[in-house]
């Protein structure tokens, strides 16, 4: 493949990370590589995303994707899970029962047809969805060889009742990278649904911050990648929203 990252409809954010917007949604997926190892941070919202994704990650590359860190438990982000099959899936702790049971799927099914995917490869991405294997309850180092290592970080709920925060340190003086999945959105107002947590979300996007710090890259669930001010500004703004301190 002798396209760049840029013209496949990658965004380099530093060295070994990168990031692409999808169509439709507007949803995020994230790419973190190592000598030894290959993460992807979210699935996409079909088998047929799922399936892009994972080939122009190792077309790009030469190499398989190893791991998936799934965010949380939305369709836009999970439902192209089955197309990463034989990796590692990560996740934040009991999301495999929200992703495994026959109602849930159902949920999720019925989600994306409301959003306007096909009834037909809703069910389908649904009735082959993975579940996470490793489940993430506090912290989780994803080790990607020489150096390179992603810290998975259960630090929700909030937008979910299971939110996943992916680190990635920087390296060589580059900066530290941190995909927040959908506890940050700047494309739009952050979406609250029925599974949100109004209440823990502001000390969720403190966590957020912990993580990173002041020189950090977020990566918003949605749209444009922020600083920290960005955070700190939303966060105010979900306290006051949901009368949270």
């Amino acid at each position: 493949m002798n396209r760049t990252w840029e013209e496949a409809g990658w965004e380099q954010l530093a060295p070994g990370v990168a990031r692409r917007r999808l169509p439709g949604w507007d949803a995020t997926a994230g790419l973190v590589h190592g000598p030894s190892a290959v993460l992807m941070v979210d699935a996409g919202a079909t088998l047929r995303e799922g399936a892009q994704l994972r080939q122009q990650a190792e077309e790009m590359l030469g190499r398989r994707v190893t791991h998936l860190a799934l965010t949380h438990p939305h369709f836009d982000h999970v439902l192209g899970a089955a197309a990463f099959a034989g990796t590692q899936v990560y996740g934040a702790i009991r999301m495999d029962l929200m992703l495994g049971g026959r109602r849930a799927r159902q949920a999720l099914r019925d989600d994306a047809v409301r959003h306007g995917v096909d009834g037909e490869t809703a069910t389908e991405a649904a009735e082959m969805l993975l579940r996470p294997d490793h489940l993430v309850s506090g912290e989780m180092t994803v080790p990607l060889g020489d150096g390179r290592d992603v810290v998975l970080v259960n630090v929700g709920p909030g937008h979910s009742g299971h939110d996943l925060a992916v680190l990635v340190p920087g390296l060589g003086g580059g900066p530290s990278v941190v995909f927040c999945g959908d506890l940050v959105e700047e494309s739009g107002e952050p979406q609250a649904g029925p599974d949100a947590i109004p209440t823990q979300w502001p000390a969720a996007l403190d966590r957020l911050l912990d993580l990173g710090g002041e020189d950090a890259l977020y990566v918003p669930g949605h749209g444009a990648v922020v600083d920290a001010g960005f955070l700190r500004a939303q966060r105010d703004d979900l306290a006051a929203r949901f009368g949270v301190s």
